[in-house]
């Protein structure tokens, strides 16, 4: 989801609590903070020797040793979110992902699935990341040999310093 979209969707139901929960249906603590917005750009070079770049927009959750009992409200998101970014420059055509990890949570950066409201709770789906080559997924579009595909890798593995 893009940054713009989740804000958008926040705003629909300002006064909400705002739950961050997986698929499993385990909840970001009550009482957790908004500790850090980043504005993460990232340059890559996958597998086939390509480069990446792009940009994402993380939220950094965190919840203290003796939390509120209260979740955050969207309101209150959006105004650290507003204040945040006049001071760093998010881009709003980025991806948004939330930073988090508990005993019910790995830690990790999760994408943002999806966003529901219900009377007055907005809940925010997260799910894990997945991994892929590029190289591989550029070769699949492109390619119709099975042993080309598999060599994805191969090209940079040979001539790598």
């Amino acid at each position: 989801m893009k940054t713009n979209e989740f804000i958008s969707e926040l705003r629909h139901a300002p006064e909400n609590q705002l739950v961050f929960v997986d698929g499993y249906g385990h909840a970001v603590h009550s009482g957790y903070h908004l500790t850090e917005l980043k504005a993460a750009s990232l340059d890559t070079v996958d597998c086939g020797g390509q480069a990446n770049q792009w940009q994402e927009t993380i939220v950094q959750l965190w919840v203290p040793a003796n939390p509120d009992n209260d979740y955050m409200s969207a309101s209150k998101f959006l105004k650290i979110f507003d204040k945040v970014r006049c001071m760093i420059p998010l881009n709003l055509d980025a991806a948004i992902r939330v930073e988090y990890g508990d005993e019910n949570f790995f830690q990790s950066t999760y994408d943002v699935r999806s966003i529901t409201h219900d009377e007055d709770v907005t809940r925010v789906l997260l799910q894990t990341p997945e991994t892929t080559c590029k190289a591989r997924d550029r070769r699949n579009k492109s390619s119709r040999s099975e042993a080309e595909r598999e060599t994805c890798c191969s090209a940079v593995a040979q001539s790598c310093c």
